[in-house]
């Protein structure tokens, strides 16, 4: 009879810990583009973290310096059935707009005849109800991919208005800030301004457009006389809802012929749907119990 030995089973490898650790609360990134539970590998950030950081700043800083293709933005605007005319502020470059924020919110002497020889062809004529003025700001990204379309949108509603809306010639501004559409305003003789402006580039929104609206805008305006509608991107507050927004502050700003403080924009809680909003939105939506501000 032949004994049997019973062998120990083979140990084995040791288990290796995660190299990532996570956080309990990872669910929470799906309704927010914050850079929230990145979890830790050791007493630091991740790798793919630390890198995906490092592409949102270079991301940002292309932002900044990318320049505006004034010429094509013309074109497509002209290509919405409105004259259009190229401005410029008194930066006279980048590094200089970037510098000196006061001279982006001035015209140069060459826009300023431009806008004193289309005056003179205008004669009397009446001034307008509102002007668009197309600006690069921080983000020409943003004013790239989203300011046709809203100037579009925002035309087709004007147009199919009750009250008539008489809209100046287009403009569009290079190295221009918020103010640079006072004197644009002005000039034009309109008695509204909507400035479309690319905001200040954050870590997760490169492409974020900024509208000002501003009612009798002149040189030396303060920013508590205009209105704000922000964050205008695909992943943002979509074009249509800016619009739909933007449109009855019109309304409201020529009814009451004022804009900024004394001019409430609780209108815009009506106007996002939750169920389409998207999922961080619809989160801000449950926690207040209303639809979001887009602002």
């Amino acid at each position: 009879m032949v004994a049997q030995h019973n062998t120990p089973a083979r140990a084995g490898p040791p288990t290796q810990p995660a190299l990532v650790t996570p956080t309990p609360w990872e669910a929470l990134k799906n309704f927010t583009d914050a850079r929230i539970a990145l979890g830790r590998a050791g007493r630091s950030l991740p790798t793919a973290a630390h890198l995906a950081f490092q592409l949102a700043h270079a991301e940002a800083r292309d932002a900044v310096q990318l320049p505006l293709d004034a010429h094509g933005m013309q074109a497509d605007l002209q290509g919405l059935g409105r004259p259009t005319m190229r401005l410029h502020s008194q930066a006279t470059s980048r590094a200089m707009y970037l510098q000196r924020p006061d001279l982006g919110r001035r015209l140069d002497a060459a826009s300023l005849q431009a806008l004193a020889e289309w005056q003179t062809r205008q004669g009397a004529a009446p001034g307008f109800d509102v002007a668009f003025v197309v600006v690069d700001g921080l983000s020409s990204l943003a004013i790239h991919q989203n300011a046709v379309a809203l100037v579009a949108l925002m035309l087709q509603r004007l147009q199919l208005d009750t009250q008539p809306w008489n809209v100046a010639p287009l403009t569009v501004v290079e190295q221009g800030r918020v103010a640079i559409g006072d004197e644009v305003g002005t000039a034009l003789r309109a008695n509204t301004v909507v400035v479309l402006i690319g905001e200040r580039p954050g870590l997760s929104s490169p492409d974020s457009m900024g509208l000002y609206i501003t009612w009798a805008p002149q040189a030396g305006t303060s920013d508590a006389a205009r209105n704000c509608i922000s964050n205008i991107r695909l992943a943002g507050l979509s074009i249509d809802a800016a619009a739909r927004t933007l449109h009855q502050l019109l309304i409201q700003a020529r009814q009451q012929q004022l804009t900024g403080v004394g001019l409430k924009d609780d209108v815009d809680h009506a106007l996002i749907d939750p169920q389409k909003a998207p999922p961080h939105q619809a989160l801000i939506s449950f926690w207040h119990g209303q639809s979001p501000n887009p602002r």
